[in-house]
């Protein structure tokens, strides 16, 4: 689960990270009404989306007086922001944050993301701050330095240390960077988050090390824990399918290709998304039903697939273990039946209850392809779409 910029600092100062003075904007009089109580020569406006790269797509503008916050403001609210992490399609600007202006010297960059590679946690740390940090690791990666972190001890005050030297925070300045490398990394745990990215941390005229802007991210199985968290979740942001899935906990992600996917089981929703694209085609969707998925749960997720309007044939693969293939194979009718299904259909059934399932199918009155092995099914769905 994503959050807005805004709402991350508000959760980095409880863990005593500096970060600039701000308030959140819906509307333009509300955004001149936020540099006012600022009370600042300089104020930066700057849009609230899902996404980096803002500034580069003209959503972020310092203003020198009121009358540039109320142009910038107008500019912003309600304009489709398109940057390297929307896609073409954009997202709508609905929400500003009205932030003081700030004295930079240097800008620098910190990020704490979980490493598959060692099985721990990793705080990198560069000195090329504001840049994305894929392009430091493509024409400077021996400018990014790492420490993994042993679960048990956490971030020890020496690794912080170490990372501030070795990005060259001022020497004075040592110490503050290390406490706000420790702090960043309590709220990365605490918050069960699967990143926290600090670019650019800034070190100030007055001598502040400073979190200019904020990303975190959370794993959402843990939300459970965090109704707080739970609560600043934007669904502006989000895809409706995503959402509606969502209620029905269903596994879904919406991709840009034209054939849907209802597959059991996340491996076997990857190696089928794999073998579509092997075969020439480009998948809709990721969609794990589970492996103990209802009649309904089923029939939601047939619905979900066919909201998007991309969708010219679905391919269903499941392999029953738990989830029983009658059930899958009655979930599948029911939908078709509901939404009067004019697409391709192919289905590929294996495992409990396999025969019963076909029986279903077959004495269903619907035009369903069926398929005998993974491949044959991508092979066929790929065919019928084209």
């Amino acid at each position: 689960m994503n959050i807005h910029e805004y709402q991350g600092k508000e959760i980095l100062k409880q863990y005593g990270v500096k970060v600039p003075e701000g308030r959140v904007a819906f509307t333009v009089d509300e955004a001149v009404e936020a540099a006012k109580e600022l009370g600042t020569q300089v104020v930066v406006v700057k849009a609230q989306i899902h996404a980096g790269g803002r500034g580069k797509a003209g959503g972020v503008k310092v203003a020198k007086n009121l009358d540039e916050v109320r142009t910038y403001a107008n500019e912003i609210l309600g304009k489709v922001l398109v940057t390297h992490q929307t896609g073409p399609e954009g997202k709508e600007v609905k929400r500003l944050l009205i932030e003081q202006g700030c004295d930079i010297k240097k800008e620098y960059y910190v990020g704490v993301v979980v490493d598959r590679a060692t099985g721990s946690v990793v705080m990198m740390a560069s000195e090329e701050g504001g840049t994305e940090i894929e392009e430091v690791a493509a024409h400077s990666p021996e400018k990014i330095f790492k420490e993994v972190i042993d679960p048990v001890t956490g971030l020890n005050a020496f690794q912080a240390r170490r990372l501030a030297y070795a990005i060259n925070i001022p020497k004075e300045l040592i110490n503050k960077a290390a406490k706000f490398m420790l702090s960043l990394y309590q709220a990365f745990v605490d918050k069960d988050c699967s990143i926290a990215e600090i670019n650019p941390l800034v070190v100030t005229g007055d001598g502040e090390v400073m979190a200019l802007d904020a990303k975190l991210n959370f794993d959402s199985n843990a939300l459970y824990r965090h109704a707080d968290i739970v609560a600043l979740r934007d669904l502006d942001e989000e895809d409706e399918k995503e959402i509606e899935a969502s209620k029905f906990d269903l596994s879904y992600i919406a991709l840009d290709g034209n054939i849907g996917c209802m597959v059991n089981g996340a491996g076997l929703a990857m190696a089928t998304m794999d073998i579509v694209k092997f075969y020439g085609g480009d998948p809709a969707n990721f969609l794990d039903v589970g492996g103990g998925a209802t009649e309904e749960k089923v029939t939601e997720a047939f619905k979900i697939i066919l909201r998007d309007e991309k969708v010219k044939g679905i391919f269903v693969n499941i392999f029953g273990g738990i989830m029983k293939c009658d059930v899958i194979a009655n979930g599948v009718v029911n939908a078709a039946k509901q939404i009067q299904l004019d697409k391709p259909l192919v289905v590929r059934l294996e495992g409990t209850n396999v025969d019963l399932g076909k029986k279903i199918l077959n004495e269903s009155g619907l035009n369903i392809v069926a398929a005998e092995s993974m491949a044959d099914g991508a092979e066929k769905i790929v065919s019928l779409v084209k």
